[in-house]
């Protein structure tokens, strides 16, 4: 059968979670045997429910006349103007709900889709067109790009540029090695980071809008976890905040992680005009719009009191996480200093040093005490030696995975 599937597809590795999940499940019931039944600090999901005010809000819509019937892709009006009113009181970004913002099936989906619309495709490697993406970056930017018939350039976050990379540099070491400037159609961004936590400050983010001005480059941002912060004075901002961003720019956001409504699959994109209204017609001829009741509810939770106590709360508990998972990696098993993000629930750790590799450590971790990690290597070059963890389980797992790697000697060098 794999003469019917196109070169892109065949060429795709399996989502990294995904795949996790399956080695998971096969040693499951050994691990269980011992004493060892597996911890996931790896999927980047919170595992709280969701506020009671959308669930209360999805079981009204249901019963609304007009509910089960199709939506328009763009999102129903309520959805776009209560969008529209949260990008104002939260990042003071003024958009047009319709010409603006368009709903979106989860914002992976979205940056997804916006990939094919950006890229022509081609089998021949020089005639590639290319995006920029952080290195390390999500998993799955790669792959997108790559099923579109385009190409992904890192763009390398380190310790060295603080994780806010000069692009100049980048644009530079893309030439010398041979690449067509010409080529590079978007430069995508994600801040906060994932898989490191790291933030943006203002002034570096208006050096992008400047740089993407300078070389006519789109600036795609992802900003899945822009609600996800431990300190006022550091919250993180919004690309279309920089005067000119509209321009040029264009940012995707999600219900998923500020609300732990992962399964509800709902974000948005919003900002250049053109650019939102070139990629709906796209999702006009591939989908029909999200469920009209889960439009509603994602409505009364976004400029509500309940919704912002939420939000607040669980920021609360994962800084609390992350205090007590890192108090054990140093006080407890020697873990050397490492970067501390104020922001998401990932902490981005280096590796021991008697390993060989951070798939070799992981799968070691995993398979004598059950605590499932993501290697570095799964989120680009420059993620190497390092490993993520996910601090989204109840404090007592916490602490069960610092006492396991004690017992089982993951000490960092030992």
């Amino acid at each position: 059968m794999r003469e019917f599937f196109n070169d892109y597809v065949q060429s795709l590795e399996t989502y990294i979670m995904f795949r996790i999940k399956e080695a998971v499940a096969k040693l499951t019931p050994e691990l269980t045997e011992k004493g060892r039944a597996p911890i996931a600090l790896s999927m980047g999901a919170p595992t709280a429910n969701p506020p009671k005010k959308v669930i209360d809000a999805l079981k009204s819509a249901l019963d609304e006349k007009g509910a089960h019937l199709y939506s328009t892709p763009k999102g129903e009006k309520y959805l776009r103007d209560a969008i529209a009113t949260r990008m104002k009181e939260r990042f003071n970004v003024e958009l047009n709900p319709d010409t603006e913002i368009f709903s979106l099936i989860g914002s992976k989906e979205g940056i997804a889709n916006f990939v094919r619309v950006l890229l022509n495709p081609t089998t021949v490697d020089a005639d590639k067109e290319i995006i920029l993406v952080p290195d390390p970056g999500y998993a799955s930017y790669k792959e997108m790009i790559k099923v579109s018939g385009g190409l992904a350039y890192p763009v390398p976050l380190t310790p060295e540029n603080n994780y806010m990379p000069d692009l100049e540099e980048v644009y530079s070491k893309l030439i010398q090695d041979g690449f067509n400037p010409d080529k590079v159609k978007a430069l995508l961004i994600n801040y906060p980071n994932n898989p490191i936590g790291a933030t943006a400050t203002r002034e570096y983010l208006e050096s992008v809008v400047s740089f993407c001005k300078k070389h006519h480059i789109l600036l795609v941002s992802d900003a899945a976890y822009i609600d996800m912060y431990f300190k006022p004075e550091l919250k993180p901002v919004s690309v279309l905040e920089i005067e000119g961003a509209k321009d040029i720019a264009v940012e995707f956001f999600s219900f998923s992680k500020p609300y732990a409504m992962t399964g509800w699959r709902m974000g948005w994109i919003c900002g250049n005009s053109e650019a939102v209204q070139i990629f709906g017609k796209l999702k006009s001829t591939i989908d029909s719009g999200l469920f009209k009741a889960l439009q509603k509810a994602g409505a009364e939770i976004l400029n509500s009191k309940e919704g912002d106590k939420y939000i607040k709360e669980a920021n609360e508990r994962f800084k609390h996480n992350q205090q007590l998972f890192i108090k054990g990696l140093k006080e407890e098993l020697g873990w050397e200093d490492f970067y501390v993000p104020d922001a998401t629930f990932y902490l981005w750790l280096p590796i021991p040093p008697r390993y060989n590799s951070a798939v070799e450590f992981s799968e070691d971790l995993m398979k004598t005490s059950g605590v499932v990690v993501v290697p570095g290597d799964a989120f680009g070059d420059y993620g190497k030696r390092h490993f993520r963890v996910s601090i989204v389980c109840p404090e007592e797992q916490i602490k069960e995975v610092i006492e396991r790697m004690k017992k089982d000697g993951f000490y960092f060098n030992k």
